[in-house]
């Protein structure tokens, strides 16, 4: 899959997810839910690809431990990047379990459309 393909369907998957479980749960306004969501994936997203290109080339196994060890850098980076923006604070459960949740739905994602 293309980079510009990959933004757009980690953008299109996540930032519904993190605007409907900061907007209910945390009483974060829409507009705001949403942008956070794009801002924390336009920083995280690209770092992640390049990552991920560099272990490629090397065994399976090497690759899984680089996947879930990037996957999991993410979730915590954009959990905490959640805070600044939405007036979350970071030992609040909200911007953890959003992270994770929109992360899965994105990788899940990503895996049936065959990447």
């Amino acid at each position: 899959m293309r980079y510009p393909v990959a933004l757009a369907l980690t953008l299109l998957t996540e930032t519904p997810v993190y605007t409907a479980a900061l907007t209910r749960i945390g009483r974060v306004r829409p507009a705001r839910a949403a942008a956070a969501g794009v801002l924390v994936n336009l920083v995280t997203h690209p770092l992640l690809w390049w990552t991920l290109r560099h272990w490629t080339d090397g065994p399976a196994a090497a690759y899984w431990t680089g996947f879930a060890l990037s996957e999991t850098s993410v979730v915590v980076v954009e959990a905490l990047l959640l805070c600044p923006i939405t007036g979350l604070r970071p030992r609040d459960p909200l911007p953890w379990i959003a992270s994770l949740t929109a992360n899965a739905a994105s990788l899940l994602a990503g895996l049936l459309l065959g990447t």
